[in-house]
């Protein structure tokens, strides 16, 4: 029972909240323990909190996951976990999080809550309207950034990176969405009723125009963000970006992969290489000069 409450967590899903380092990155406090401790804190605390949420989605959800072909053998929706045990464990793990998330800043705690509203707001009602959903979505994103925002007191964070972030955070959202339609085919709208509002053509487009827009947003903030190297030789990160999403659209629409952006990330060498060689260029860019 304990180890199917540990993964109705889905601590896969817990590279999402590296998001909240950004601005510990993009702020160059690397250098700064007090910093570094605190970002941490804050990111372990919405790996907690978004276990919460998919405790939550899980009980809601359970009876449309029996028919689906992958979800049916969550722990909840195989019967591995009762829907007792997990609503009980969900409100104990959700007032200790908030808890701790008060002790570490009455500001980071708004943005928490703000992020668990948002995401009951999603289970509950707006997961089922096209567009919208993926724009919920993209706003966790968002406000993981901030929270790490919050924590660190940045100086020199670019609002550009939240249009990135929106941006990123969309393109990967729809391409979620063409994955789970093209894996349901026909019957995807009974297992997951958003899906009868788009279609194969319409989501091709809007993953183009987000990818296109999430390169031409990141291009302007490496030449045009105030407090970056005067020599724009950030702009040298450029094509690590451009890889990393080609890359990502080859999953999506060659492999079929981006039904499950985690596991993408966490099994695919390519993808896996150009986030590390951004991440280094950009230390070094950032530290170096």
């Amino acid at each position: 029972m304990l180890l199917a409450f540990l993964q109705s967590l889905r601590p896969r899903q817990w590279t999402k909240n590296a998001f909240v380092f950004a601005a510990l990155v993009f702020d160059r406090q690397l250098t700064h323990p007090h910093a570094v401790v605190r970002a941490t804190a804050g990111a372990l605390l919405f790996c907690f909190l978004s276990g919460v949420v998919y405790l939550i989605n899980d009980i809601a959800d359970r009876q449309a996951d029996r028919e689906h072909p992958r979800k049916r053998h969550r722990p909840i929706a195989s019967g591995r976990l009762t829907v007792r045990v997990a609503a009980v464990g969900a409100a104990a793990l959700f007032v200790l999080t908030m808890a701790a998330a008060w002790w570490l800043s009455v500001g980071f705690a708004a943005v928490a809550l703000t992020y668990f509203l948002i995401n009951l707001l999603y289970s509950f009602f707006f997961k089922h309207v096209p567009i919208i959903d993926v724009l919920f979505i993209a706003a966790g994103f968002v406000l993981r950034v901030q929270a790490g925002v919050v924590l660190v007191h940045v100086e020199r964070f670019s609002p550009w990176l939240y249009v990135v972030t929106t941006l990123l955070a969309l393109f990967i959202g729809f391409g979620k969405r063409r994955a789970e339609l093209s894996l349901l085919a026909q019957g995807a709208g009974q297992h997951r009723r958003v899906l009868d509002g788009y279609t194969l053509p319409f989501l091709d487009q809007l993953i183009t125009i987000t990818s296109t827009a999430t390169i031409m947003a990141y291009s302007l903030y490496t030449f045009s963000a105030p407090k970056l190297p005067s020599n724009h030789v950030m702009m040298l990160t450029v094509p690590f970006v451009v890889y990393g999403i080609f890359r990502y659209l080859y999953l999506v629409q060659v492999e079929n992969l981006g039904g499950a952006p985690e596991e993408a990330l966490l099994t695919d060498r390519p993808l896996q290489a150009s986030l590390v060689l951004w991440g280094a260029s950009v230390l070094l860019i950032f530290y170096l000069f």
